[in-house]
């Protein structure tokens, strides 16, 4: 008879910061891995040990360690230590598309340093699973994936039809939206199945008895996998002894200690052909929907704009410019790869969630920052770069040239503000720097009339909106820092219909003709803004009615704050129990008129809600007993707070979208904040900005779902739509939503406040109370419901996460025209996420993924550059297509010289 096989794993699934700070998990790994290096020299029946926390952790470990490196690589090269694929452990639903391929593609290239990568994708502990994980994972060369959450495992005494979350097995094929199969893994009895292994045989008879019927109840061959570990668990120096003791026990089995590649490959072989298939995005839609942990999206969400912001630096402005901007071997990969690590190292997913203590996000806040000035400093140097090499001679002597560029993969339009330099005096030139300054102020004073001009001389209308003497300075690359005073003029004005990847030259000069724009705020009305597109008006209630002027439709009750108690955690949101709205509707509002011309027209909102302070006295009880959110019974206390939002709505003449600006102080605690848009439109689903996918999703979970709310998650945008109209909600940094029953209403998680961590303690985290300061950008635009207009709203959300990179610059010579598309995208449906300088060579790759639902015709150029397709890694890829995008396909185009004949 064949034994089974017992495939025995060890493992520490390695959260790098969570309950404690970094550095105190730090301390602990350094120990967990001078441990291993001993077991490695000492027990020769000790297999391996899977590096869970992925290649981070080796950073960390000779980051105290260094003399132990030669070591460490013999151990992996022997097998020993087994490594990769994946840089950290992130969450994936919360960092953008690009940022889970970088994840990929730096932690094969560091595992590559020592060795070979372990062939697995590993989402042991993440907070759902995106849907396009098969393509992505095909597209690294991956053809498992090991998960833990988001499926249900029903055994196979309990079938299951054709659930898209459930599965009769731990192993089951995962299906993508483009069609994608690669196998799942489902840790169904957790990552921890085969942790602590006894030695005495009462104990381990005991043991085995339990967890081999627990692993048979979902395993669909006669492999069964134990992991033997669980969060931050120290090496098991016995575990060898542990398995042979269970080998003595169990005649019928063999217990091995082995690694994943050895058990994958036994696995493949065996697997049944009754394994179920599962479905796109897993979210657990079909559990109880307490513990999705969706609300991870809104916790500490100063994390959550902190993070777009940096990769809107780092995805589409430096990387971009540099790429337009420097020949191949200048490319500066070193520091954009330093910026890369930084930012994905506060990325694993108790990180970027917030579900950790302060200290943990004190120091993210550090890290941000970092990778964030290396990008600015990448993108400035690059604007300088591209800019000298712009002819600017056709503009007058008097002129200030400066040039606008669009980094995003659409056309784009709307207001930019830039700062030109008028006139200096460098500190070293004659006179005091009093003097100096008296000089510039006087000639700030007899400033002539101005106009904006392009290229063609054509004037462009624009607002002044600043004038001062300020101090700065230079830093040649050649010799020794140049501090001067200057006057700077800072002005607003439209650009219209920029292309992809394009540049616009205009100039700052003295007016030759009346002043292209003058304010008309006098003769606009005071509650009311529109366009070709779009009418809008200000209630008394301060909500807006919205109308489609091209199809008439009529929205009532957009934009309406929402507050609400909540007696959660970082991890879960839970109403108070008074079960109390406040609504900004029943409150006092003011509202005035800011701008109304030519660039477009703005009202400024006011809403002056009262909300309670904070929960009452019971939460603190509740908490620190450790009380399972759903019975907790707090309120909110009787006492009130101001909560003044103050908002700038903003309406361009050239775009359908409708742009908003929310600032608050928060003194409140305890709660969430929410804007609403009702659409009231009659839809069972909607789409979402997913990774690489704009996702449908259903407007109802499962019938078994009981948490009275269902949070989702979104990158860009939420959209509800049908045959005839469509509301599409943009956002920048704000990750989670919910479709509201009543009327299909879009909500908006602004700000979530609450005091603990949460999971499997007491944990108190004051600063998740989100005191302060914030300001929250989002927008809103109505469609016909046409695929055509659908998708350019979607276009337009992406694309107003990114503004235009302004450089000023001198009158000079160059070789490269006033105004230029560097690369043309002429495929409405491709969605950019990343141009770039190919890893290696001289060629220049460029990746995206298709926005709509159908397949289309791909045209991307580059000059003459000759293009083919190629993976995440840019290796060929021989059987796909350059000239189509078919539906929810990732493509990355790699652009080379043609070979002369």
């Amino acid at each position: 008879m064949t034994k089974k096989k017992v495939f025995i794993i060890s493992h520490s699934h390695w959260d790098r910061e969570w309950y404690m700070p970094f550095e105190q998990h730090h301390m602990r790994l350094v120990t967990l891995i001078d441990n291993l290096l001993d077991i490695f020299k000492h027990d020769p029946d000790f297999d391996s040990f899977h590096l869970d926390g992925q290649m981070i952790a080796l950073d960390d470990y000779l980051a105290v360690r260094p003399e132990r490196k030669p070591e460490l690589a013999a151990a992996i090269q022997a097998g020993k230590l087994r490594i990769g694929p994946f840089y950290i452990l992130q969450d994936d639903f919360l960092i953008s598309p690009e940022s889970n391929v970088r994840n990929m593609i730096i932690g094969r290239d560091q595992a590559r340093e020592y060795g070979q990568e372990v062939p697995l994708g590993y989402f042991p502990d993440t907070f759902g699973n995106m849907g396009q994980t098969p393509q992505m994972m095909a597209l690294a060369n991956l053809k498992t994936a090991a998960f833990g959450r988001g499926v249900t495992p029903t055994g196979f005494n309990n079938q299951v039809g054709d659930a898209d979350y459930a599965s009769q097995y731990s192993e089951m094929w995962w299906q993508g939206p483009d069609g994608t199969r690669i196998l799942g893994l489902l840790f169904a009895n957790w990552y921890s199945n085969g942790n602590e292994i006894p030695v005495e045989k009462t104990a381990a008879k005991a043991f085995w008895d339990q967890k081999l019927a627990d692993a048979e109840k979902f395993a669909s061959t006669d492999n069964l996998l134990m992991m033997n570990g669980v969060d931050h668990q120290p090496v098991q120096l016995d575990v060898t002894a542990a398995i042979k003791v269970a080998n003595e026990l169990y005649p019928d089995y063999e217990f091995i200690h082995t690694n994943f590649t050895d058990y994958l490959s036994t696995l493949s072989s065996d697997l049944p052909q009754d394994l179920s298939t599962i479905h796109g995005e897993l979210t657990s839609q079909e559990t109880d929907g307490w513990y999705t942990l969706a609300n991870t999206a809104s916790s500490r969400v100063y994390l959550k704009q902190e993070n777009t912001k940096n990769e809107r630096l780092l995805e589409n402005q430096a990387e971009p410019l540099a790429t337009m901007a420097y020949a191949a071997q200048d490319y500066p990969h070193d520091r954009l790869r330093y910026a890369w690590k930084l930012l994905l190292q506060n990325h694993p997913h108790d990180s970027i969630c917030g579900c950790s203590v302060d200290e943990v996000h004190r120091e993210m806040l550090t890290r941000f920052a970092k990778s964030q000035e290396v990008a600015r400093f990448v993108t400035h140097d690059a604007l300088m770069t591209l800019t000298a090499k712009i002819n600017t001679v056709e503009f007058g002597a008097q002129a200030k040239p400066f040039v606008v560029v669009n980094t995003t993969g659409f056309t784009k339009s709307g207001l930019t503000r830039i700062v030109v330099e008028w006139d200096r005096i460098d500190f070293s030139a004659a006179g005091s720097i009093q003097e100096q300054r008296d000089q510039l102020i006087q000639q700030l004073k007899a400033l002539p009339e101005l106009m904006v001009v392009d290229a063609h001389g054509q004037s462009v209308p624009f607002r002044l909106i600043d004038q001062q003497v300020a101090f700065h300075y230079d830093l040649p690359k050649d010799r020794f820092r140049e501090p001067f005073q200057a006057i700077e003029l800072t002005i607003e004005l439209n650009v219209v219909d920029m292309p992809a990847f394009a540049w616009r030259t205009l100039a700052l000069q003295p007016a030759t003709q009346a002043a292209a724009v003058a304010d008309s705020v006098g003769k606009a009305q005071p509650r009311l803004i529109s366009n070709e597109w779009l009418k809008v008006v200000v209630e008394d209630d301060g909500s807006l009615t919205m109308t489609n002027r091209e199809t008439g439709k009529v929205y009532h009750q957009m934009l309406v704050f929402e507050d609400t108690g909540d007696m959660g955690n970082e991890y879960i949101y839970r109403q108070t129990a008074d079960n109390h709205a406040y609504y900004s509707t029943d409150y006092p509002m003011d509202v005035r008129l800011v701008h109304a011309d030519e660039l477009g027209s703005e009202l400024e909102l006011t809403n002056y809600l009262e909300v309670p302070v904070s929960a009452d006295d019971q939460l603190a009880q509740e908490t620190h007993a450790v009380i399972d959110i759903t019975k907790r019974t707090a309120q909110r206390s009787s006492e009130k707070v101001p909560l003044t939002i103050t908002t700038k709505i903003r309406l361009n003449p050239h775009s359908r979208q409708l742009q908003f600006e929310s600032h608050l102080n928060n003194q409140a605690k305890d709660h969430r904040l929410r804007v609403l848009f009702k659409t009231a439109l009659v839809a069972e689903t909607h789409v979402a900005d997913s990774i690489y996918e704009t996702v449908t999703r259903p407007n109802r979970p499962a019938k078994n779902w009981q948490n009275p709310t269902n949070p989702q998650h979104q990158q860009a945008f939420a959209s509800v739509f049908n045959e005839a109209n469509g509301v599409t909600v943009g956002n920048f940094g704000l990750n989670e939503y919910e479709i509201l029953p009543q009327d299909n209403t879009i909500a908006l998680t602004m700000l979530r406040c609450v005091g603990e961590m949460g999971d499997w303690g007491y944990f108190a985290t004051p600063e998740a109370q989100c005191q302060g300061e914030f300001t929250f950008n989002y927008s809103v635009e109505l469609t016909d419901g046409s695929k055509a207009q659908q998708v350019a709203s979607y276009q337009r959300a992406q694309g107003a996460q990114t503004p235009f990179s302004v450089q000023q610059t001198t009158r000079h010579a160059g070789t490269l025209a006033a105004d230029h598309q560097y690369l043309e995208v002429n495929t409405p449906e491709f969605a950019v996420t990343s141009l770039k300088r190919a890893n290696t060579g001289t060629g220049m790759a460029l990746r995206g993924y298709n926005l709509g639902d159908r397949q289309v015709p791909l045209s991307v150029s580059v000059g003459d550059l000759q293009v083919e397709p190629v993976n995440f890694f840019e290796e060929p890829l021989t059987d796909v297509d350059s000239t189509t995008l078919a539906a929810a396909e990732i493509k990355t185009l790699l652009f080379t010289e043609k070979e002369r004949s």
